[in-house]
């Protein structure tokens, strides 16, 4: 089957077909309306997408997965620019539509085209692959040397960076150049408790047993959306990422694990956003069987780990 197409803002894309195999995107184009007339026409030959496997050119990246968000997306976007414009970091933020039926890409490609596509960079998937699809799509065509996966929501407060940033350059091994650090609302975990309904209270403890019992062992808030990766981290676990949906994160952190990647789990401030889409009996049915699902194709070797990651080389 012909491999699906994608755009962002400023670029024409072919991505891979939803194999889990990952390969070089074809040559972007530059539309009219968005060159420099002081370079000229580049539409001729085209411009190569950016990729994991290319050296960093920009210290941070951000990613940001979102379906059907306009309703909540602009307000983190906002906290976000202005965290980063404060702190004069060399960064790009890249918003990943993952089939929204709404006018999340509309909202997205207002701020590139306020901020410039080099800083602020739409990709809009034509069918929804899942959160874990959408972050993979982003981190293989970032340009930081560190890469943030952050939520569309805003529940974490982008001040929180500080202390993720820190830490990751604290960890980072000085010769892989692998580091991992992971928000985590476990802090918070008593308190929600208190609040939360019985049912879902007895789903996650049911379901940090599981990811610690199957896969996890190292940290315990697997799933909150603000996890922060070296450049190196990023290309090897996004390149051999399997699952795109409900426990994409566990699997990442499940081969980090493997790999003996230095992790580090940093407290974060948290709060629930309203807008929730998650339908919690069948998150937590589908959580169950992708924690079965990573433990045994990881472990009879169905899924391997290309620890090395080599460069793929691009097509001319």
């Amino acid at each position: 089957a012909a491999a699906p197409s994608r755009r962002s803002l400023g670029f024409t894309m072919v991505f891979p077909a939803d194999s889990g195999e990952f390969q070089q995107p074809a040559c972007a184009v530059v539309p009219a309306d968005l060159q420099d007339p002081k370079k000229g026409d580049e539409s001729s030959s085209g411009t190569a997408f950016p990729s994991i496997f290319d050296t960093a050119s920009v210290s941070l990246s951000l990613i940001i997965p979102a379906y059907n968000e306009e309703e909540r997306i602009e307000i983190m976007l906002k906290e976000a620019i202005d965290y980063l414009e404060d702190r004069k970091l060399n960064y790009e933020m890249i918003v990943v539509d993952d089939g929204s039926k709404d006018n999340t890409t509309q909202l997205a490609l207002n701020y590139s085209k306020k901020l410039g596509a080099d800083r602020f960079r739409v990709m809009t998937l034509d069918q929804n692959q899942g959160k874990g699809g959408a972050v993979q799509q982003g981190m293989l065509h970032a340009r930081g040397e560190y890469l943030l996966m952050v939520d569309a929501d805003g529940a974490t407060r982008m001040s929180d960076l500080d202390k993720l940033l820190e830490a990751i350059r604290d960890i980072k091994h000085p010769e892989t150049g692998h580091g991992i650090v992971v928000g985590s609302r476990a802090h918070l975990e008593k308190k929600a408790t208190a609040k939360r309904k019985w049912y879902r209270s007895i789903l996650m403890h049911g379901f940090h047993f599981l990811v610690w019992s199957l896969a996890v062992k190292s940290i315990r808030d697997t799933q909150c959306g603000f996890k922060l990766f070296t450049r190196e981290s990023a290309r090897v676990l996004f390149a051999n990422l399997n699952l795109r949906r409900w426990c994409f994160d566990v699997e990442v952190l499940f081969m980090a694990e493997q790999l003996g990647m230095p992790m580090k789990e940093i407290a974060v401030n948290w709060q629930e956003i309203p807008g929730s889409k998650l339908k919690v009996l069948e998150a937590a049915l589908l959580m169950g069987r992708d924690l079965v699902v990573i433990r045994c194709c990881h472990t009879i070797g169905l899924w391997r780990i290309d620890s090395a990651a080599k460069k793929r080389k691009k097509t001319e």
